[in-house]
């Protein structure tokens, strides 16, 4: 059973553990990750995307350009770096670019 907190528990401190006990963070880091792709790598490559996912701890990246695709592949370090950096902790361990 989920602990009670006081009335005076701030909004932040209860939805976090709202999701922590229900289990969401999973879905939560879902929506974040794609929310992070989009914001940081700009128009040009969204263009290209047509889907991204995240599967456990990797995030897998349909695009519908082959040379943006090989681009990318050699910036796959840092693509992680600024995904985990954006979302404040490490979701993002390997970028498999499809």
């Amino acid at each position: 059973m989920a602990k009670r907190l006081s009335n005076e528990s701030a909004i932040g401190d209860v939805l976090k553990e709202f999701i922590q006990v229900n289990k969401l963070e999973g879905g939560m880091n879902r929506i974040d990750v794609e929310a992070a792709w989009k914001s940081l790598m700009g128009n040009g490559v969204n263009s290209y995307t047509k889907e991204v996912v995240l599967k456990g701890s990797t995030l897998y990246v349909s695009l519908t350009s082959a040379v943006l695709r090989e681009e990318l592949s050699y910036g796959k370090d840092k693509i992680i770096k600024i995904i985990n950096e954006e979302l404040g902790k490490e979701v993002v361990k390997e970028v498999i670019l499809r």
